[in-house]
């Protein structure tokens, strides 16, 4: 990778492996060289949401498009500190905090698309539906979070999360969060 980059139009990229994508929404991928969409890593996800350990569940975002959708992902380790008391003889991460990094990747999602116009602002949860939880995620797990933007109203905007290790899905939601500032 030279690190050069190219613009082309999103015309069907939906992480989330649903069918079709975001063309009608006018959104412009910014892709690398080798043909991925960017990468954003933990330096600049500190930059863009205020969440530090022990409350950060995001390591990196990869296939960003902007003001779509992007996947967060999240190296598990034995060392983190709600396997203390879930559960001490057969660890697993909790669901809340799966929830959690589904958040904490639109949030960033919605930072970096807005740049410049979100400073000084925090985005909140306001809705968490239809969350699922299909199988347990420990240490050694690597959590890919999928998050789509369904759609934008005003300073309102609702995700759809697919959380996934190995390919195989452990859990899913809907959410909606509010910019405030």
């Amino acid at each position: 990778m030279d690190g050069t980059t190219q613009e082309q139009p999103d015309e069907a990229h939906d992480p989330a492996g649903k069918a079709g994508g975001s063309a009608s929404s006018g959104v412009v991928q910014v892709i690398d060289s080798d043909g991925v969409g960017r990468t954003v890593d933990i330096m600049q996800i500190m930059a863009a949401i205020p969440h530090r350990y022990p409350f950060l569940m995001i390591d990196r975002m990869v296939e960003v498009v902007t003001g779509a959708s992007a996947i967060g992902i999240k190296n598990v380790s034995i060392n983190e500190p709600f396997f203390q008391g879930h559960f001490p003889a057969k660890p697993v991460m909790p669901g809340v905090l799966i929830i959690e990094a589904m958040a904490q990747t639109a949030a960033a999602l919605v930072v970096l698309t807005l740049g410049g116009d979100f400073d000084g602002k925090l985005v909140y949860f306001m809705t968490i539906e239809n969350a699922k939880f299909r199988r347990p995620v420990g240490p050694g797990d690597q959590l890919r979070v999928h998050v789509v933007k369904e759609r934008q109203r005003g300073n309102v905007y609702k995700f759809r999360g697919i959380a996934r290790v190995d390919g195989v899905s452990v859990a899913e939601a809907s959410y909606s969060a509010m910019i405030m500032g």
